[in-house]
């Protein structure tokens, strides 16, 4: 068993898997990771099942000092991230000596970052996730963010002391703006808008407001139109439904949001285009575009199928070698910067 110390918790930073499946029908509202690509991508690296737990860093990273030589990985938003001061290389596998500390600056793109370490976090099983809810108070460490002072104990992975380094290719590595152009499939209460507000709803801009947070987007934007009123008998509310109150301005649900809700939902984000969204912030940009379930399936698919052939491939190319010390050093020459990893193998 390894262990690493929070010595600065960040703003908000908590564990999440995938989350709390098949529970909503209980009222427990799923959780997870808002950005499931980027955990998976985490989990890739460093060899852990693609939905085990990692920290879900949000937008002012932690200070983690590591007790024992580990294994980390760091995807999603760029913060920055350095060991021992020196920068290092997100979506790559990074290699820790004991007494080596993480933390993180400047905020560069996204908003959310992903900190996965080899074994995966030593935390029970609530519904069977690992998933911090914070307004249930429960899953993760004690239901609640990190804070200074914590001890997290992390499993071996004896199954990866060799994994060599792993990259996720430039081609796979997940782009975050400002705007962003969302693709939704519509309904199911599209029938309860004019036709104006159709096409006010996919022809507008919108803004993120302040009221963002892991249960849900508001946007502010032109008023989309009711036909009849807004208010419905309540009904399930899945990951990215948009919900539109009486108001007007649309409302995107996300990882925690409740279980049901009585407002009528004029479309659904579509599941490829949810980790995008989750990097958004407020005063970003958000546009939405039409397409249809079976476009939706295919893009699923496609993403399902890149994620499959890129763990083969790490595997196919694992070197069967056993990494007992590295250093990460920044190099500067002709004016350009590398990132140098030096390991000692047996």
């Amino acid at each position: 068993m390894s262990s690493l110390r929070v010595n600065n918790p960040g703003l908000l930073t908590t564990i999440q898997d995938d989350g709390r499946i098949g529970y909503e029908k209980y009222g427990m509202p799923t959780a997870g990771a808002m950005d499931i690509l980027s955990l998976q991508l985490g989990n890739i690296l460093v060899g852990n099942d693609r939905y085990e737990a990692a920290a879900e860093i949000t937008f002012i990273g932690p200070e983690i000092e590591f007790y024992e030589n580990l294994i980390i990985a760091i995807t999603g938003a760029d913060i920055s991230p350095t060991i021992n001061g020196k920068e290092i290389e997100m979506y790559s596998t990074v290699y820790i000596n004991k007494g080596d500390i993480l933390r993180f600056g400047t905020l560069k793109k996204g908003c959310r970052a992903y900190l996965a370490v080899s074994g995966g976090f030593d935390l029970p099983q609530i519904m069977n996730s690992k998933s911090t809810y914070l307004r249930g108070k429960l899953g993760g460490v004690e239901g609640r963010k990190l804070k200074k002072g914590d001890i997290l104990q992390v499993n071996i992975n004896k199954g990866y002391k060799y994994l060599g380094v792993r990259r996720i290719p430039k081609n796979f590595i997940p782009y975050y703006g400002s705007q962003y152009t969302v693709r939704v499939i519509m309904g199911p209460e599209d029938y309860r808008f004019t036709g104006k507000g159709i096409e006010t709803f996919l022809n507008s801009e919108y803004t993120l407001s302040n009221q963002c947070d892991r249960m849900g987007y508001r946007l502010n934007g032109p008023k989309i139109e009711h036909r009849n009123g807004a208010d419905i008998i309540s009904g399930g509310i899945t990951l990215g439904a948009i919900q539109v109150p009486g108001h007007g301005e649309p409302i995107i649900m996300m990882a925690d949001r409740q279980t049901t809700g009585g407002y009528t939902k004029i479309a659904n984000v579509i599941s490829v285009d949810i980790p995008y969204l989750a990097q958004l912030k407020a005063g970003d940009r958000v546009r939405f575009q039409q397409i249809n379930i079976e476009e939706a399936q295919t893009l699923l698919k496609e993403r399902e199928e890149k994620l499959l052939k890129l763990v083969y491939d790490f595997e196919k190319t694992t070197k069967k070698v056993i990494v007992k010390n590295s250093i990460n050093l920044k190099i500067r020459s002709n004016g350009k910067k590398f990132n140098v990893g030096i390991q000692e193998i047996e």
